[in-house]
């Protein structure tokens, strides 16, 4: 099983991208950038409802032969992408949105740390806290 995931800025850059396994890396990192022009389609299709219901999770953007992305955008436009191995049929839409939820209530928890001093990697306890998620999964 393979899980993929990518935090990108509100200017599309990714500011962290982790995968398991890493032999596809490349596969999947173009998977992510791809993905996030259709997070983008589907913002702009949804337009002032996406902000009306404050439904941040995007659900299933689309799925290829090996894999099914997913997508969640915050208020503040940073965009979540997760890239699942689509044989995985214990992971349900629940699941990936509860999964979304906590990335992101993670990512709220370190970018409002006061207590990250320069030259601190602000990413550290978010990527503990991924690679516990994804160990879980796979």
């Amino acid at each position: 099983m393979s899980l993929q995931g990518d935090l990108s800025s509100p200017q599309n850059y990714p500011l962290y991208i982790r995968s398991v396994p890493t032999e596809n890396e490349l596969k999947f990192h173009y998977t992510v950038h791809t993905s996030l022009d259709v997070v983008d389609e589907k913002i702009s299709a949804m337009g002032k409802a996406l902000v009306d219901q404050r439904e941040l999770y995007l659900g299933l953007l689309y799925p290829t032969e090996d894999y099914k992305v997913y997508g969640y955008v915050t208020n503040s436009k940073v965009k979540f992408v997760m890239v699942v191995d689509s044989s995985n049929t214990a992971l349900r839409d629940n699941e990936i949105r509860s999964m979304f939820r906590k990335l992101h209530n993670s990512y709220t928890d370190i970018m409002c740390n006061p207590s990250i001093t320069r030259g601190q990697d602000p990413f550290q306890a978010f990527d503990t806290m991924v690679n516990s998620m994804m160990m879980q999964v796979c």
